[in-house]
């Protein structure tokens, strides 16, 4: 058997993707099987480029795994690849360059194209992602390994926000069937899954390319109906896509099957209108607070996690305060602060007023402690309540006891037999430790 190696890095839909690649090639005759680590015949790196940052540290893992495994056959993909395929080819050691468009024919490549194809002509292989106009599934189903499996149901992205290069990397927003999103629900359910997360590049948009155009809760709807698995959770979903019928599927009675969670990650971005519309986003700052007001209202308990970009060009001290502000007077679960990052290809890359990135660290790390004040007061709402957790695999690294989270998203420590693993246990939070830990015991 040859050991195969994925590394990832990024997003939640690049972890699907290598997923579904591992099991495309490990669940099959193709004679591989899974390495998590040490020496590999074929390593893939599925790489990320939303930051220069993340393209740096994708490069970087490119040359640790030629370094790790010198004998190896060097795969590189994913959003770096495809926008910048002639400097990773340029890298000694890389045999292939696969772009996303091609990423599901990764499986056929390895085990019938010969090895040797550094070089220029590696770069080849990254066809043009602007005009695929279908969905390209993936050669397996994303599982193995997570308790949630992630379940990839959309990619690529209308919105071209002027700061972002994920659609000039993923291309048009295409949307899985609903049929064939329905029967992969179903084989995770069949697995012996309890929950998955539908997850996509800009979510929200699913099915609007189909023939008929359909929405996402009309496929909430269908999944629910259908009763095959016991929850569903959505990645990252637009504020202008998150209608009162997603948020009442979420109001469904907590025993309902193939009930959506209430648990909604929302891109703010900036809180500031004038740099909203900068950024080409499709609302304003009020329309942001009503929104999470009306989840807040009619899910009490939901937990609600927020983007901001902090530091984009023109950002004012005034700005930035109108994004703080916000946040501080909105019932917020948690935030993701990301430093504004410059992507060649974009129109905010050659914008004018650029923030000193000294600024832009010191406005960082205020967000990042309002946040961590944020995330400590939502768990601190739950001490004495029982939750219904779903126990994960693996047992917590530092205590050793089981964790596992509930349906808004709360991560809960607690003692138990392996027995539970993979099952819905109440458990009833005892206390909020002083490193945010949170602990509590099976509720009798």
């Amino acid at each position: 058997m040859k050991k195969l190696l994925i590394k990832t890095l990024g997003c939640k839909v690049n972890q699907c993707e290598s997923e579904a690649i591992r099991n495309g090639l490990v669940e099959s005759d193709r004679g591989f099987s899974a390495a998590d680590d040490g020496m590999a015949d074929v390593v893939i790196v599925n790489t990320c480029t939303v930051t220069r940052k993340a393209a740096m540290q994708s490069r970087q893992a490119v040359r640790q795994a030629i370094r790790a495994n010198p004998d190896a056959r060097i795969v590189v993909t994913g959003c770096h690849a495809q926008t910048a395929p002639a400097e990773l080819a340029a890298i000694e050691g890389v045999d292939l360059i696969v772009g996303n468009r091609d990423k599901h024919l990764i499986p056929h490549q390895i085990c019938s194209d010969p090895p040797g194809q550094a070089g220029a002509d590696a770069s080849a292989e990254c066809a043009d992602i602007a005009d695929i106009g279908h969905f390209q599934s993936l050669p397996g189903i994303a599982h193995g390994g997570r308790t949630r499996p992630f379940l990839k149901i959309q990619d690529g992205c209308n919105a071209f926000c002027t700061y972002c290069i994920v659609p000039y990397a993923r291309g048009r927003s295409r949307s899985l069937p609903m049929d064939q999103v329905l029967r992969q629900v179903e084989e995770l359910g069949r697995l012996g899954y309890r929950e998955t997360v539908l997850t996509g590049i800009h979510i929200g948009c699913y099915g609007h390319d189909l023939t008929p155009a359909i929405g996402l809760v009309d496929l909430l709807g269908r999944i629910q109906h259908a009763g095959t698995i016991d929850r569903v959770r959505v990645s990252s979903i637009e504020p202008v896509e998150l209608t009162d019928a997603i948020i009442d599927l979420a109001a469904s009675g907590e025993d309902t099957i193939g009930r959506l969670c209430p648990h909604f990650h929302i891109p703010l971005q900036s809180g500031d209108d004038g740099i909203l519309k900068r950024m080409h986003r499709p609302y304003t700052r009020d329309y942001f607070k009503d929104l999470v007001q009306r989840i807040s209202g009619r899910l009490p308990d939901a937990a609600i996690g927020v983007d901001t970009l902090i530091g984009f060009p023109g950002e004012t001290d005034e700005a930035f305060e109108n994004t703080y502000a916000l946040i501080q007077s909105l019932p917020v679960a948690y935030l993701h602060v990301f430093p504004f990052s410059a992507r060649e290809g974009t129109p905010a890359f050659s914008f004018k007023d650029q923030i000193p990135p000294q600024v832009v660290k010191g406005r960082c790390a205020r967000m990042r402690r309002l946040g961590a004040k944020k995330r400590r007061s939502f768990y601190g709402r739950h001490v004495g309540k029982v939750v219904t957790v779903l126990v994960e695999e693996t047992r917590d690294r530092i205590t050793g006891r089981l964790k596992g989270f509930s349906d808004n998203y709360i991560p809960v420590c607690f003692d138990g037999p392996d027995s539970l693993i993979n099952t819905f246990q109440p458990v009833e939070i005892q206390r909020l430790s002083s490193d945010g830990l949170l602990e509590g015991v099976v509720h009798p």
